[in-house]
């Protein structure tokens, strides 16, 4: 059944960011639009730091939406009119919703990062009471909440430099989380560990010491192009379970879509089961996770 939804007209979204042309973004929403039976067109943009208040002014009325990668997505709070409680929180939007009110255009911003964190991760039925986080930029932000939801209380977040650890130390205060800041090269000496989620670039984790806690132990590795990054073979080589960013990719997508439709990323789409695995096939994922 194709969904109804308001704005018919607006029927043009895409992601942006930079560098984009590796996004696999157009592939997972043209699979989902497909299912839905939406006459919706999705591309990508490249679009680097202090561009995007004039890619935003030049949008026409064909615009329903935008995705946001990095750098962008602390750069569109200010030309947001409107934002969920979750983008207040985190200081972090990767998703924007054009929406018609009355004569007025409004951007709505979004974070659907972290429910594509911890969906995955609940489907394999792990709770953390510890994650580990590496890296200190906006994805970490939305690995900290995830970590959050899915019950750690003790964060470690390592990074190149901690002087910039400042607003993920505000975040785990707000969030009542108790977090540990390290340099990246005290991995060596760290605990085998039962989460982490590295949000370092692809390929860029493949050399940390990585050792996991036992056969439950989950590391997401964010990065999917290219994959897999030898972070994610030695992890699974030592026995433990691996995620990778397509997975997070398709989970946040989903949460997007629902948000350009309906204004709400937690209402789930018709069938949306079929869409997931439109989705994920889209990207050569299995049909379910794990």
């Amino acid at each position: 059944m194709t969904p109804t939804f308001p704005d018919p007209d607006r029927t043009h979204l895409a992601v942006l960011g930079s560098p984009i042309a590796h996004s696999l973004s157009p592939a997972l929403h043209a699979a989902a639009y497909d299912v839905l039976g939406l006459p919706f067109t999705y591309g990508r943009h490249e679009v680097a730091s202090g561009g995007l208040g004039a890619f935003v002014a030049g949008l026409g009325p064909e615009w329903r939406g935008l995705s946001l990668t990095m750098p962008l997505k602390r750069e569109v709070l200010p030309l947001l009119d409107r934002t969920t409680p979750l983008v207040d929180e985190l200081g972090v939007a990767n998703t924007v919703a054009v929406r018609q009110e009355g004569p007025s255009v409004v951007l709505a911003g979004a974070n659907t990062d972290v429910a594509g964190l911890v969906r995955p991760v609940a489907a394999l039925g792990h709770v953390p009471g510890e994650a580990t986080v590496l890296g200190g930029g906006a994805t970490a932000a939305s690995a900290l909440a995830a970590a959050q939801r899915l019950g750690a209380r003790l964060v470690r977040v390592f990074l190149r430099d901690t002087g910039k650890a400042g607003d993920l130390v505000l975040l785990a205060a707000r969030l009542g989380v108790t977090l540990e800041v390290h340099p990246l090269d005290d991995l060596g000496s760290a605990d085998p560990m039962g989460f982490v989620v590295s949000t370092l670039p692809g390929g860029a984790a493949d050399d940390l010491p990585l050792v996991p806690s036992g056969p439950d132990a989950v590391l997401f590795d964010v990065a999917y192009e290219p994959w897999p990054t030898r972070a994610s073979t030695a992890w699974a080589a030592a026995g433990g379970r691996v995620l990778n960013g397509l997975d997070m990719l398709s989970e946040q997508a989903i949460g997007q879509i629902r948000f350009f439709l309906h204004g709400d990323e937690d209402e789930l789409l018709p069938d949306e089961a079929a869409v997931r695995r439109a989705m994920r096939a889209a990207v050569g994922l299995p049909e379910t996770i794990g």
